[in-house]
């Protein structure tokens, strides 16, 4: 793959946008009581907003990092002595922002993680509750 081949792959990779929305259902179980349905759909809209926040800030990231390459690109194209120094921040700055990127879904993976285990936990004990009424 040459050069430009590569920069119109990247490019078109980074104009797609993806668009987020919330699914009918993200979970099904079988509910013991209106109050679980309750409990449930909090905990959805809970893990769907996180993932929505997450992802949006993401993109806004890679956004961000898209104006900064043609920045670099035009720069290096023009073979100006001046923009081709001025390439050394902004190729800090995408790197500062590929970090923001990483802790983004750093947290991301940790709070998921967090829930599906409080989810379990709960549901476990739900269980649990259920087998010594009976």
């Amino acid at each position: 793959m040459t050069a430009p081949e590569s920069e119109s792959l990247v490019e078109s990779i980074m104009d797609n946008h993806t668009t987020f929305t919330k699914p009918q259902t993200l979970f099904t179980k079988n509910r013991l009581n209106d109050s679980d349905d309750d409990e449930e759909e909090e905990c959805d809209v809970e893990v769907w907003e996180m993932l929505s926040k997450s992802f949006i800030q993401v993109q806004s990231v890679l956004d961000q990092n898209r104006v900064l390459i043609n920045q670099v690109n035009e720069n290096h194209q023009s073979k100006i002595a001046d923009n081709l120094a001025k390439n050394v921040a902004l190729i800090r700055e995408i790197n500062t922002n590929i970090s923001k990127v990483l802790s983004i879904y750093s947290d991301l993976s940790l709070n998921f993680s967090t829930i599906v285990h409080q989810r379990r936990a709960a549901m476990i004990n739900c269980k649990r509750s259920v087998d010594d009424k009976a």
